[in-house]
């Protein structure tokens, strides 16, 4: 009986890993993600400074050729802290690549020795019936390889995302940060886009392109039933891991 204890650890253990899911999603849909905490929404609370507007002398500041940034023909772009800009990825990718290696070798080698001073003779004497030194030593030796080796990879994705500019670097440069979540059929879809940009490349519609972006972070993946059904279970997972065989 004591000899079941260990074994029976063993089996609560394993099912206690394979049951890690929390019970709190079963039979609802995933819940969205907090807004607080994220970088985006702190820069959004934050109050900017006042935008300075440079008029000529005996100009009302509210005049239609103002520079302001709201006024009709200023530049909308997103340029400060707490801006927003739409994020356009359009990715079209694929890759091919083949490898093919062979590789042969062979060798012979043989050593005799017939005549040293009829030292060979006098052993031939004394060797087995068929035995003799004139062919002492002789091997043979070959090896091949052949190897080869392909990928094949294509991957498209084409989505639009809204993010927020949540610093600016002292050189200029905007670091943004955005997010976007879509919940259908209990199923969580969440695009999450980070990286730094040159104002200059924001175009005059606010949208950038995703390959202008510098040390871009982008994420596209999922939470609900359907992804949790296409993920091997923790205990598998460890078991996977842990077994040798």
């Amino acid at each position: 009986m004591p000899g079941n204890i260990p074994a029976a650890l063993l089996l609560l253990g394993a099912l206690a890993l394979a049951a890690c899911q929390p019970l709190s999603t079963v039979g609802r849909a995933p819940d969205f993600t907090p807004l607080d905490p994220r970088l985006e929404h702190r820069a959004l609370y934050n109050v900017p400074l006042p935008e300075r507007a440079e008029t000529r002398r005996g100009v009302d500041d509210a005049s239609l050729w103002s520079a302001g940034q709201r006024s009709l023909l200023g530049d909308r772009r997103a340029s400060r802290q707490g801006d927003i800009l739409t994020v356009v990825i359009e990715i079209d990718d694929r890759a091919e690549i083949t490898n093919s290696s062979q590789r042969g070798r062979t060798g012979s080698q043989s050593m005799g020795v017939p005549q040293l001073f009829g030292i060979p003779q006098r052993l031939d004497e004394r060797l087995p019936a068929g035995a003799s030194m004139a062919n002492a030593v002789g091997m043979d030796s070959a090896s091949t390889f052949q190897g080869s080796g392909s990928v094949s990879r294509n991957e498209r994705l084409t989505l639009r995302v809204a993010t927020t500019i949540i610093e600016q670097l002292p050189n200029g440069v905007l670091r943004l940060e955005g997010s976007q979540e879509v919940r259908v059929n209990n199923e969580l879809r969440e695009l999450i886009v980070t990286g730094f940009i040159r104002p200059e490349d924001i175009s005059r519609r606010n949208e950038i392109a995703y390959d202008r972006i510098a040390g871009a972070r982008i994420s596209y993946g999922g939470r609900g039933q359907i992804t949790e059904m296409q993920q091997p279970r923790y205990g598998q997972q460890i078991a996977d891991i842990l077994l040798p065989f």
